[in-house]
């Protein structure tokens, strides 16, 4: 079976920072399942047409095209039931959609505006017109002026990350005693960050980057290349 990713890249196509197709990278290795990662920028709609979607990820499966993280995890968890679970079961694909959702609208929101100059930098010009254009539409405001005090905005970011810290002194992951798919959508924002960014957000004896550290471990080699710079 020949199976494509098709992942949001910068300039360079080995920086890849979108946090949704890297969710969805970590569920293809954690499935076992072999696949060409395909990088994509903002102004290629036209190569994901075909999709329907006019964003990534998208997977495609023998000529089927699959978009959007949590529609992709649920047909690779139905798909290949005979491989490791991503959500541990019925109840647990259930209490993953909490955990995704607070990424989504808690932890998202509390990285992007350290992140915006940084993801801005690393786009080739048709990209970053776009990327300024679209993202100062939405914040109403310069990008220069989203995040004007970073250090003040990375104390918010640990702070958000409470309820993440207190279930890691008690587990090596969230998951458990290895990761699901509730890891990888919370580590798909951190390597987000890592793609774009050399910011240190976390303190060092922090049981967060502990976990960061130990899933970065677990990459596969395709994915290890991709963050080891």
């Amino acid at each position: 079976m020949t199976r494509v990713l098709y992942e949001l890249a910068a300039a360079d196509p080995d920086r890849r920072f979108s946090p949704f197709c890297w969710r969805i990278r970590l569920a293809l290795e954690h499935k076992g399942l072999a696949f060409e990662g395909r990088p994509w920028r903002f102004v290629e709609t036209d190569a994901i047409a075909f999709s329907g979607s006019d964003k990534v990820p998208v997977l495609v499966e023998d000529g089927q095209a699959i978009a959007e993280s949590s529609v992709i995890a649920a047909h690779l968890e139905a798909a290949y039931p005979d491989r490791p679970s991503l959500f541990g079961g019925a109840a647990g694909a259930a209490l993953t959609r909490f955990s995704i959702a607070w990424t989504d609208q808690v932890l998202h929101p509390a990285l992007v505006p350290l992140l915006l100059l940084d993801i801005h930098r690393h786009l080739d010009e048709p990209n970053r017109r776009y990327f300024r254009e679209s993202r100062e539409a939405r914040f109403r405001k310069p990008l220069e002026a989203v995040c004007p005090d970073p250090e003040a905005q990375r104390v918010t970011l640990r702070r958000t990350l409470s309820p993440v810290r207190a279930v890691l002194r008690s587990q090596p992951f969230l998951g458990g005693e290895s990761p699901l798919y509730a890891d990888h959508a919370v580590m798909g924002a951190f390597l987000w960050a890592r793609g774009v960014s050399v910011q240190a957000l976390l303190e060092p004896d922090d049981p967060v980057e502990a976990w960061r550290l130990r899933m970065l471990e677990r990459l596969g080699e395709g994915s290890r290349a991709l963050v080891s710079g």
